[in-house]
């Protein structure tokens, strides 16, 4: 069988559950899927947080600083609640009510670097809260994605960006999960 395109979803934060729901009603469970449009191709969800997790991992090596500060300030990182922690490196832990990808993400890379946290505080990453300046400049808002080239164009197509989708950087990571993330269907 194949997929075919049926809307670009865009945000869905804590609308995610209820989004699910109204799609298996609609469609059927296991008849729809979520997937990221990637040049010419579609990825799946573990396929988007790989080169999510590379726009990390290209920031870190461009960011020394910033990485030095993250590994001496935290001891580890959460997105929406602490316990996010629980998902270490598995992005299909999921225990909110939101998708949570960049506390993952930041955690692979150390692993990848072959580096871990030495700190004190566990940091929230987001694009507003937060007690450490590394909050918002880890934000998935506000790292750039390493290939925008592959980045869609916004799913609004008139009128002003939606306020729920003001605060990440049009050239961002988020960006990137949010504009290429496509609801499909079977057909």
């Amino acid at each position: 069988m194949d997929w075919r395109t049926i809307e670009r979803p865009g945000y869905l934060g804590r609308y995610r559950d209820k989004r699910l729901i109204e799609w298996n009603a609609k469609y059927g469970e296991g008849n729809w899927r979520l997937a990221w449009k990637v040049g010419p191709t579609h990825a799946d969800y573990l396929g988007a947080c790989a080169l999510y997790e590379d726009a990390y991992f290209c920031f870190f090596g461009a960011n020394p600083d910033v990485l030095g500060t993250l590994i001496a300030d935290a001891r580890d990182v959460f997105d929406d609640a602490p316990t996010n922690v629980a998902s270490r490196f598995d992005y299909m832990k999921q225990e909110t009510s939101r998708t949570h990808v960049q506390d993952i993400a930041i955690r692979r890379c150390l692993l990848r670097l072959g580096l871990w946290f030495e700190g004190k505080d566990l940091l929230q990453i987001r694009h507003t809260v937060g007690q450490h300046p590394l909050s918002m400049t880890l934000s998935p808002g506000r790292v750039p994605f390493h290939r925008p080239d592959l980045i869609e164009p916004p799913p609004w197509t008139t009128g002003e960006r939606p306020d729920h989708e003001k605060w990440y950087d049009l050239d961002s990571t988020e960006a990137f999960y949010q504009f290429n993330r496509v609801l499909q269907a079977r057909t």
